[in-house]
């Protein structure tokens, strides 16, 4: 027989003190759930009555829903007892079409959580696959059932043949699709035997990583600039990472004068939020040093880059800064490149790839290499050392010559 049951799930409790409810479904000494997309404070929750307590904001209008949708359930279990009586797994049958969960819409409010959560970063790649498969789907419905492996690879195929995009794009759209049917799972949104994502592998393509050489390093620190001018402030701050431990774009246009000690940068990256310190060589303190004159005082910026840019204390107005000086820096860089006689395609990203070889040809520890990256696995940064040993093995052809 099967039992039905509306439960608190307490160790969901959020920080406003609220709990969500679920309908258990319970035969032969197996359960699960049905989140009824209900959260109630749980200081109001009758356990024993399964309803809410009197004084709780809307408590007629939850109680009445709770109580439609466990008599719903009954009348499904009793239905289902009486069509297969000896039915071994009867929660699995009941649940067999009582109820589809909506992905797009288990998305969409996941998005909204980044968002009150202020991870804008994090809603922003987030929000672009969701726009991405509901453009996909043209309005139709997509349960979480439907995301097989021959829907994912169907998918992987429009992703590649219609959106043109890399396998390594594909990769990380998928990556997410991946943790949201995990989430839902581990939350008793959906209950699946197996993710489609046991049969359906992931796949990530090793790109070349561009990286200058110190002949073409040295040409761009020579170029004569306009003092004053953005792309000359533009070519420092490249120039600036590929000695200063290869620090990402956006830790850079946020250094502030309270970060440097003379010696030392310490400062809480963006994109992991670990603290990192770095000794800076002689050439990245000249060019900061260089940038002295128009100090505002300890609070400002070292680089006058998102001084123009207004609400920075806002974190959605200040990424949004940072994306567009992003872009203008990289357009930038392309006329550098040819101002260098450099024929390879420069963006700002390389100036990390440079610190990296350049500090493994010049016999830094790869450990020490990681970690000035903020690699959170050294692997990543085991690229770079084996970028190094090729030239050495190139170097070595000389004796064939």
């Amino acid at each position: 027989m099967v039992s039905t049951k509306i439960v608190a799930r307490k160790y969901k409790k959020n920080a406003k003190n609220e709990v969500p409810l679920y309908i258990r479904l319970t035969a032969n000494r197996k359960s699960q759930f049905i989140a009824l997309g209900v959260t109630v404070i749980i200081d109001y929750w009758d356990e024993k009555a399964m309803q809410v307590k009197r004084g709780h904001p809307n408590m007629a209008r939850i109680n009445n829903f709770l109580t439609t949708k466990l008599a719903e359930l009954q009348s499904k279990a009793i239905e289902s007892e009486e069509k297969t009586p000896d039915n071994t797994n009867k929660v699995s049958q009941l649940l067999k079409g009582i109820e589809k969960v909506d992905f797009l819409k288990y998305f969409d409010e996941y998005n909204k959580r980044l968002l009150s959560k202020n991870k804008i970063n994090s809603h922003r790649r987030a929000n672009t696959v969701y726009n991405k498969i509901k453009e996909y789907m043209k309005d139709t419905p997509l349960y979480f059932e439907d995301i097989t492996v021959k829907w994912l690879k169907e998918y992987e195929l429009h992703l590649i043949s219609k959106k043109s995009n890399s396998m390594n794009t594909v990769y990380t759209e998928m990556k997410a699709i991946r943790k949201l049917i995990n989430e839902a799972n581990n939350e008793d949104v959906i209950s699946i035997p197996k993710s489609p994502f046991t049969k359906y592998k992931l796949k990530w393509e090793q790109v070349d990583k561009n990286y200058l050489t110190e002949g073409e390093l040295f040409a761009i620190e020579c170029l004569d600039l306009p003092e004053g001018s953005c792309i000359k402030v533009h070519r420092d701050i490249y120039v600036f990472a590929t000695y200063a431990g290869g620090l990402r774009i956006s830790d850079i246009f946020q250094l502030r004068w309270r970060d440097f000690d003379g010696e030392k940068i310490c400062i809480k990256t963006q994109k992991t939020g670990s603290v990192v310190s770095i000794k800076l060589p002689n050439k990245s303190k000249e060019i900061i040093n260089s940038y002295k004159t128009n100090m505002t005082g300890l609070n400002g910026f070292i680089f006058p880059i998102l001084t123009k840019y207004d609400n920075l204390d806002i974190e959605k107005e200040r990424l949004r800064a940072i994306s567009a000086a992003n872009a203008y820096v990289n357009k930038d860089l392309s006329k550098i490149a040819k101002m260098a006689e450099i024929e390879k395609h420069i963006h700002f990203h390389t100036s990390r790839h440079t610190f990296a070889t350049r500090a493994l040809r010049k016999g830094m520890r790869i450990e020490y290499v990681s970690k000035l990256l903020g690699h959170a696995n050294i692997k990543t940064t085991q690229i770079y050392a084996k970028i190094v040993n090729e030239e050495l093995d190139k170097a070595m052809d000389i004796f064939n010559i």
